[in-house]
């Protein structure tokens, strides 16, 4: 299951992290990023134990989509270490979110 990212534990679980860690951006009446939740769910099962997948509301975290300049939904930022290495706009494909997930392990 996809980790739960607040703007209160961003900084400690993902930038104070050691892991390479996908966060999903998303709102509730967003429909494509309904579409990739499954994708998530999937990418966290697949995984498990050798990165974290999670998942952050803009509209209940706005902290964070502001520090990082996110300006439309879904968004996907990519960390490794606390630092982030990617940063993928749009609804995308479990294959392309894999393979991006891969190249930092």
């Amino acid at each position: 299951m996809a980790q739960q990212f607040t703007d209160a534990s961003f900084k400690t679980e993902v930038l104070g992290g050691q892991n390479v860690t996908l966060i999903d951006l998303w709102a509730e009446w967003c429909g494509p990023c309904k579409m990739m939740n499954p994708v998530i769910e999937q990418l966290a099962t697949d995984f498990e134990g050798r990165a974290v997948i999670g998942k952050l509301n803009v509209d209940d975290n706005p902290e964070v989509p502001m520090e990082y300049n996110v300006r439309g939904i879904p968004t996907f930022l990519l960390f490794k270490n606390g630092e982030l290495k990617e940063k993928i706009v749009g609804a995308t494909t479990k294959q392309a979110l894999q393979s991006k997930i891969e190249s930092y392990l």
